[in-house]
């Protein structure tokens, strides 16, 4: 704690703290998002497919423990969150069901089929995420208004 300041204003501070730090790590980790799909293509298709591999197990460690930090929030999450958590969790099975599908043989036509639609999903991905980020944003100033508001109710100075 810092002389003269309450305990509630120095949480205060580590939380919002937190939260911008956590948004500092969103931005870096879309950052990374963006240098592997940049370099993925300039590799040979087996190195391309397995940084894909690597990149959907990390997806699935990530999504898994999404679900871990909900279930363990349950009360302090709102309900909203969890069901999207939930829904999320059984989108990116499906998505990983639909492209472990594509790896078997196919002809050209439907490989260029393929190839256009898994662009067009990464697109919609990536606007999903951009949308999330600006979520992300939402909630966390949310959070900072609310604990604001909370404060000047109980008389505490900011």
């Amino acid at each position: 704690m810092f002389a003269g300041q309450p305990a509630g204003d120095v949480l205060q501070k580590e939380v919002e703290m937190a939260l911008s730090d956590q948004l500092t790590k969103l931005a870096a980790r879309a950052k990374e998002a963006e240098d592997h799909a940049a370099a993925a293509r300039d590799k040979a298709r087996a190195d391309a497919e397995a940084d894909l591999e690597t990149s959907r197990a990390a997806a699935q460690t990530q999504a898994e423990q999404l679900r871990e930090a909900a279930d363990a929030g349950k009360g302090k999450v709102s309900d909203w969150w969890n069901d999207v958590q939930k829904r999320w969790n059984e989108h990116v099975a499906k998505v990983q069901e639909n492209i472990e599908s594509k790896k078997a043989d196919m002809d050209t036509a439907k490989a260029q089929r393929d190839a256009d639609n898994a662009e067009d999903d990464a697109l919609f991905a990536i606007d999903f995420a951009y949308a999330a980020i600006g979520e992300a944003e939402y909630a966390v100033l949310d959070a900072v208004v609310a604990r604001k508001k909370a404060d000047e109710l109980s008389g505490a100075s900011t």
